[in-house]
């Protein structure tokens, strides 16, 4: 009997170890998932919710490689992503968090249309700021916040390199801003002529064309939802994803 017992003990012990080891070895996955892309699934919470964690930090790479020493937003790592989670059986929501300088156009919409056509419910929280195309993307979400001290730029479209002259660049050049101008304005509460006016504004930034929105100014604007932080982004969500799910049952459809 007191054989059984002490069998029983090492058993307990072995499958304590265990546990924490593969609970060791899954921190540690995280770690690295957090430092070699900035993803993480966040799902240790009271709920059960898994909710997929997507930075959109420093410049938005489009098809030219930036320098090695830039912060940089790899769109051929957040699309194959954004498109595993819309698959996913497992994942319930999609919390974004923004600090972006803006960057390529033709990424930046690639990556808000992405966002904007998910089934899964969405947050996005801008941080230090939101700019330029970064725009777009912070408003691509079923809701979206920002924090008091968080910055948003407004401006008209900018082309690096040679530039030609004539009527048809221009034309080009409108066509790109009404592109974006479009999916902002589709996406928030503030009218089009609006937009372009503060894409316009000449009176503010001293060696361009814009305005700064902060914080509580965005949302007065209608292009953020709410000023908040972390938490309230993150109540928000499970509250979406609870009642996604309540719908769901209602109409009896599978969960997806």
């Amino acid at each position: 009997m007191g054989n059984n017992k002490n069998s029983k003990n090492k058993d307990n012990q072995n499958r304590d170890e265990n546990e924490k080891d593969k609970k060791q070895e899954n921190e540690k996955q995280k770690d690295e998932r957090i430092e070699k892309v900035g993803q993480v699934t966040l799902d240790e919470n009271a709920q059960h919710h898994k909710i997929h964690l997507l930075t959109i930090i420093g410049e938005v790479e489009g098809h030219d490689n930036l320098s090695s020493n830039a912060k940089t937003t790899k769109y051929e790592h957040i699309l194959p992503q954004l498109a595993a989670i819309e698959d996913s059986g497992e994942v319930d929501g999609v919390l974004i968090l923004l600090n972006t300088m803006g960057g390529d156009v033709e990424a930046g919409l690639a990556i808000a249309e992405m966002i904007a056509s998910l089934s899964k419910p969405t947050v996005s929280l801008v941080l230090g700021g939101s700019h330029s195309i970064g725009v777009p993307i912070a408003v691509s979400t079923d809701y979206s916040y920002i924090v008091p001290t968080g910055t948003m730029v407004i401006h008209p479209v900018r082309l690096s390199g040679m530039v030609i002259g004539v009527q048809q660049t221009f034309d080009y050049f409108k066509q790109i801003q009404n592109r974006i101008t479009g999916f902002v304005c589709e996406h928030c509460k503030i009218p089009k002529p609006r937009l372009e006016e503060l894409m316009m504004e000449t009176g503010m930034l001293t060696k361009d064309v814009g305005t700064v929105l902060v914080g509580r100014e965005a949302v007065e604007e209608g292009i953020i939802c709410e000023v908040g932080g972390i938490s309230d982004a993150i109540a928000k969500l499970h509250d979406m994803v609870e009642k996604k799910r309540t719908d769901t049952k209602s109409r009896g459809d599978k969960p997806k």
